[in-house]
């Protein structure tokens, strides 16, 4: 009876239009029911397979410069004057088409990226073996990485703070191998993504939190690596946990 009741709701807890008086029992049901876990993971693998469908209707960057060029050609007028005048106006039209063209494809980019980690984030936390290392003490979980992924990363210590070490998995995000973290602040899990840091090829993070379907999202770059902070947690609490990781790493 649960799991009906419970059913109708997971693609907008995936969505992130669910409220969250129901998304995080929702959460909770998903972690101890195999049949709606399954089912749930079948609809983010789904929502990933349009995302990736999508993709493949992006402009090339040799369709970008064909455009590029035809706008760019100076057209033959019969004063020369006129020209002379709307040259730089058009100058100043192709800049600013330009750089909103760059900041817009960066923030779809920046949203994809976050899409996906939210994506890894759930499948993780539907799976009945969301990390495979347990244990809530860092000197066990960063060891169990050595070998795994080709980097090296610094785990603060988070004793006496509301924030609990669950373990660690290794994950993939664009092919790329990095860490899985998971913590546990009260009745919410929060995911920290760890990669390594590979410049125009990883999305550049936002500043301060971001909003990505139902869940809260930080990123930033420190030491040669990427980290991403996402969970239903509120706002405070992922900020609170940025925090924490930045001034321990």
């Amino acid at each position: 009876m649960a799991c009906e009741t419970w059913r109708d709701k997971v693609d907008a807890y995936l969505d992130g239009e669910l409220a969250p008086t129901d998304a995080a029992p929702l959460s909770a049901h998903l972690r101890s029911c195999s049949a709606c876990a399954a089912d749930a993971l079948e609809r983010v693998q789904l929502k990933r397979s349009v995302a990736a469908a999508g993709k493949r209707y992006e402009p090339s960057a040799e369709f970008r410069a064909r455009i590029a060029r035809s706008v760019g050609k100076p057209q033959r007028a019969a004063r020369w004057q006129w020209g002379f005048v709307l040259v730089p106006a058009a100058l100043v039209v192709l800049l600013s088409v330009g750089v909103n063209f760059y900041v817009g494809r960066e923030t779809a980019r920046r949203q994809r990226a976050y899409s996906e980690l939210a994506d890894l984030h759930v499948a993780a936390l539907a799976s009945s073996t969301p990390v495979d290392v347990i244990s809530t003490d860092r000197h066990t979980v960063k060891p169990w990485f050595q070998g795994k992924i080709p980097f090296t990363f610094n785990l603060p210590e988070l004793q006496g703070s509301d924030f609990t070490l669950l373990g660690g998995r290794v994950t993939y995000f664009e092919q790329t191998p990095g860490a899985h973290l998971v913590y546990q602040l009260r009745k919410h899990e929060i995911s920290v993504f760890i990669f390594q840091d590979r410049g125009p090829a990883m999305p550049v993070p936002a500043p301060g939190a971001v909003r990505v379907l139902s869940f809260n999202v930080e990123s930033w770059t420190q030491d040669g690596l990427r980290y991403f902070v996402i969970g239903d947690a509120g706002a405070a609490d992922i900020e609170a946990l940025t925090k924490l990781l930045r001034g321990g790493s």
